[in-house]
């Protein structure tokens, strides 16, 4: 089973009690702002690690409760996988809750847990109607049927009930996708000394690893991840559902910025227009006309914008989706499918939030035919339905496709004819446009594997297949390696796999040295000395030695006896054919040193060459030539 990662959230009021809670699972302070600890609130997003087992990895962010800092909220809630609404059992449900309740709603929260904090400052017998009574503020949200614990995070009654919940609920959520392209909206910017930029995240959807390509987005700047950290640990990689710090190089502090997203792939859309379906708050208090001016928050990113009807002029508390348009003033990277919050900007209210129909947004006529367009990019056309899974999936078998697009069986195989895709394995599809990326990042991976390392044969496939399975499934890199030998694309010598127009050489730098290393150990015919000493005469560093002598080996310019005597190809050569010229069938040691006029310094380790290279079998004392 794989290691699944997940990031919970604690939401609530001001002073509810999240990050004492926090602190009492954790032993982590979250308030870590000097403005933080004066004024008892959070401004921050506040990170710490809850659990860690062979199956799972909890983190926790613990978002500020205060309305002036709703944007820090939005980004920490994005991208969570279960939020633990906390409530103060003497308090109840404030105003400022059920703004939060609205905006995890908006953004797809689906798993939730209620914590009902400072139980001792209520007296016993009135902590089961405050219950009820907050329950009942609860009815009509994602939290109506969640489980609800009682906790005191200064005594630590209900402590551990809290952290076993959490921990049994997650483990009972699917892994999120970390084959794909990796996607990382930023919500922490800063630097270290002598390091450089740090960016920090939730990590969407993909995986990273260190020394990975990478690029912030909407502005394209490219950029190396030198170094990861998840909770303050150095790691290597790092996966969807993860927190993680990067250390990037090729940017400066400056040019980056909370919003920003940090990707693997260029095919994210960068967009200022996105056509969306949105739900209002029920309790809306001011009209948003045709054009009003919003904020859309979207993953990390705070743009500001209008919002565009088709088919009113005008919006108040609706039930259902509307379907519109955002024009935004500024860049953002999204797709299809991302949740999203809208709020005014003055007087500030959250107006309701909603998913992205279409990233690529045009303008449209105003209408009941522009709405009717819509509602069909809503549902999405067989073929649209169809990439959509396949671009989450990367490979599906027909019975797959059905369950996902919930497509009737003839209207798939129509539609799978397009030729956006593929059918591989006889069995599974993907798309054209997905083997050809992989095909590219096998290039890619090959090149630079050859200029690294111009004397070996190629990448061990096994090793290769690795480096491509933490993208896409297994099946569906083995086709496209072997639909690339078809092509004459790469070649594979046994293990090794390469590009087709590769040829294993010596590094130019160092082929001048090599040749007279080889002229010298063909001059010294069969009577050579240790191959150090060669090295040694023509310059060959130590670190380069190992890699050259195995190139030499493979490449059959030398043969070695034994570890330390090596002889030149052409030279064993001679000495196998005399050999083979003045005996018969069969012979003895005496035999072969005559014929060849060797010492037994170097006859013994020869005739085990020739052995062990299966030009001959040793029985008892004698070696018999094979045919």
């Amino acid at each position: 089973m794989e290691k699944r990662y997940f990031t919970i959230g604690m939401a609530g009021h001001i002073d509810h009690g999240k990050t004492s809670l926090t602190k009492a699972m954790t032993n982590v302070d979250t308030d870590r702002l000097k403005e933080e600890k004066e004024r008892q609130i959070s401004i921050e997003l506040g990170f710490a690690p809850l659990y860690e087992d062979e199956e799972i990895q909890v983190s926790v962010i613990d978002v500020p409760g205060h309305e002036r800092f709703i944007r820090q909220m939005i980004a920490g809630v994005a991208g969570i996988d279960l939020v633990v609404l906390v409530v103060a059992a003497d308090e109840g449900v404030m105003p400022q809750t059920r703004e939060h309740l609205d905006i995890l709603g908006f953004l797809g929260i689906q798993s939730g847990i209620v914590a009902i904090t400072k139980i001792d400052r209520v007296d016993e017998e009135f902590i089961e109607l405050v219950k009820d009574d907050i329950l009942g503020e609860l009815t009509g949200t994602v939290f109506e049927t969640s489980p609800v614990v009682m906790v005191d995070s200064l005594s630590k009654k209900g402590i551990e009930d809290v952290k076993s919940l959490i921990i049994d609920t997650l483990k009972t959520k699917e892994v999120r996708e970390f084959r794909g392209a990796f996607r990382l909206p930023i919500d922490q910017v800063f630097t270290v000394k002598g390091q450089g930029t740090v960016v920090r995240g939730t990590v969407y959807e993909g995986s990273i690893e260190e020394g990975q390509a990478l690029q912030v987005m909407p502005k394209g700047q490219e950029v190396r991840a030198r170094q990861l950290q998840v909770h303050h640990q150095p790691a290597k990689s790092a996966f969807a559902g993860q927190r993680v710090a990067v250390n990037l190089s090729g940017v400066s502090r400056e040019d980056v910025e909370r919003g920003n997203v940090l990707v693997s792939s260029q095919h994210f859309i960068v967009t200022k227009t996105i056509d969306v379906a949105i739900t209002v708050v029920e309790d809306l208090e001011h009209l948003v006309k045709q054009r009003t001016l919003i904020k859309c928050h979207i993953g990390t990113a705070e743009v500001m914008g209008r919002i565009v009807f088709f088919d009113r002029n005008e919006l108040q508390s609706e039930n259902g989706e509307v379907l519109c348009q955002l024009r935004l003033e500024e860049e953002i990277v999204t797709k299809r499918g991302d949740r999203f919050i809208i709020r005014r900007p003055s007087p500030q209210e959250t107006i309701g939030g909603g998913w992205v129909i279409d990233p690529r947004g045009n303008k449209y006529r105003f209408g009941q035919g522009t709405i009717a367009e819509l509602e069909k990019k809503k549902a999405g056309t067989p073929e649209e339905r169809i990439e959509a899974a396949l671009l989450e999936a990367k490979g599906l078998t027909l019975s797959e496709l059905i369950k996902r697009t919930a497509l009737e069986e003839q209207e798939l195989l129509d539609n799978l004819q397009s030729k956006k895709f593929l059918l591989f394995n006889s069995k599974e599809y993907t798309l054209a446009s997905l083997v050809d990326l992989i095909e590219e990042d096998i290039v890619d991976k090959l090149k630079s594997f050859h200029e690294k390392h111009p004397m070996r044969p190629g990448i061990n496939k096994a090793e290769l297949l690795q480096g491509i399975q933490k993208q896409v499934p297994k099946s569906l890199a083995e086709f496209v390696i072997e639909n690339g030998l078809q092509k004459r694309m790469f070649n594979r010598k046994e293990q090794f796999v390469s590009l087709e127009s590769f040829k294993p050489h010596v590094p130019k730098s160092w082929d001048k040295r090599t040749d007279n290393l080889l002229e010298e150990l063909k001059g010294d015919g069969f009577k050579v000395r240790h191959l150090r000493d060669y090295l040694n005469s023509a310059g060959i560093p130590e670190s380069l030695s190992a890699e050259l002598v195995r190139f030499l080996e493979e490449q059959k310019y030398i043969v070695s006896l034994d570890e330390q005597y090596y002889w030149h190809f052409d030279n064993f050569r001679e000495a196998v054919d005399t050999l083979r010229n003045h005996t018969g069938s069969e012979f003895e040691v005496g035999e072969a040193k005559e014929a060849v006029n060797l010492s037994r310094k170097y006859m013994i380790p020869f005739l085990e060459r020739l052995d062990a290279l299966g030009v001959t079998r040793r029985v008892e004392n004698k070696r018999i030539w094979k045919k």
